[in-house]
């Protein structure tokens, strides 16, 4: 049986946020939009500000979901990142691009991945 793509999406970013919250991190956003697209999570760390692009996939029989974060996902990344920052009472003192991939059960999490 597959699972729709907006559920698996959905248990993907669950994951990844109860993986940061028992890292020691704070779930500042979830799904946070403008009219430029949306940034899955948004979390911190003391002064640091993590940009989380979730990928989830029910197996890894087409790759690794990480291979979906292209050049173009990346700056649109980064451009969102900015306007959250514009809109946030919270400042950082560092900012990171994480992309977290989750298949079936497994959370990897790629500090820094861009």
């Amino acid at each position: 049986m597959t699972v729709p793509p907006r559920a698996l999406g959905s248990a993907g970013e669950d994951a990844a946020a109860a993986w940061y919250e028992a890292n020691g991190y704070e779930v500042l956003a979830r799904n946070w939009r403008c009219r430029d697209g949306e940034l899955d999570l948004v979390v911190r760390r003391a002064r640091t500000i993590v940009f989380c692009e979730v990928k989830a996939r029910a197996t890894g029989v087409f790759g690794s979901p990480a291979e979906a974060v292209n050049r173009t996902k990346r700056q649109r990344l980064r451009v969102l990142a900015a306007k959250f920052l514009d809109e946030s009472p919270v400042r950082a003192r560092e900012i990171r691009f994480d992309v977290v991939t989750v298949v079936g059960a497994d959370v990897e999490v790629i500090e820094g991945a861009f």
